[in-house]
This record gives structure tokens, C-alpha cells and sequence, in this order.
């Protein structure tokens, strides 16, 4: 499977239930959770690691902006546990994937403009 595609799968399936159990929405994100997905998106889009990008907490370069790293901190400490329970395989190749792919001892010399 594509990376990026990998990775959007989970972010969503996290960003699903945080919005559910935070925001009550059922079936579709609220606003405030599809702007953050849309946002890390486009920072996955342009992340210079490529198909070879770490999880972005190991990552030697911080993208976000800090508001944006923050609420995506939030959610992932508030759905990572129910992962486990809602969408184990999902839950299971993002371990993995963090053990697969660490990340390299110096960054690239590539600069990431905030948009």
C-alpha cells in the first residue's frame, strides 16, 4: 500500500473517532476535524521524506504549526488507544510502520513554507 494512502486511512479512522466522541458527530467529520485532516494532508503531500517518511513525532523536522501539532497530538492520544479496538489492523501497521521506518540521522535540506 501507498504510504500516503496508509496514512491518510489511519489519520481519518483516528481523527473518526475523536470527532465522535468529542464533537458527537456520526458518519462524517464536523468542520473543525475535516479542516485538521485536510491540514496534515497537505503536510503529508509535502513532507520531503517521501514514501520514506517517519511517524511524524520520531520526524527531525516539525511541519505543523504549533496550534495544528497540538490538536493533532489531542487526538491521537484520545483515539491510539481505541485504535486497538475499532480498527486493529489499522492500529497494527501504524506500530509497525514506526518500527519499519525510522527515521534517518540528519534531515534533508529542504524547507516546508506553513500554509
Amino acid at each position: 500500500m501507498n504510504r500516503h494512502k496508509g496514512d491518510s486511512k489511519t489519520l481519518h479512522a483516528m481523527l473518526d473517532i475523536y470527532c465522535r466522541g468529542k464533537h458527537e458527530s456520526r458518519g462524517t467529520l464536523c468542520s473543525e476535524c475535516h479542516e485538521l485532516f485536510d491540514y496534515a494532508m497537505a503536510r503529508l503531500v509535502k513532507c520531503p521524506f517521501g514514501e520514506k517518511k517517519p511517524k511524524c513525532a520520531a520526524c527531525p523536522i516539525h511541519c505543523y504549526k504549533p496550534a495544528q501539532r497540538e490538536a493533532i497530538q489531542k487526538v491521537m492520544r484520545y483515539a491510539g488507544p481505541r485504535m486497538l479496538v475499532r480498527h486493529p489492523v489499522l492500529a497494527l501497521n501504524h506500530t509497525l510502520d514506526g518500527v519499519l521506518h525510522r527515521p534517518p540521522k540528519t534531515a534533508p535540506k529542504t524547507t516546508i513554507k506553513h500554509a
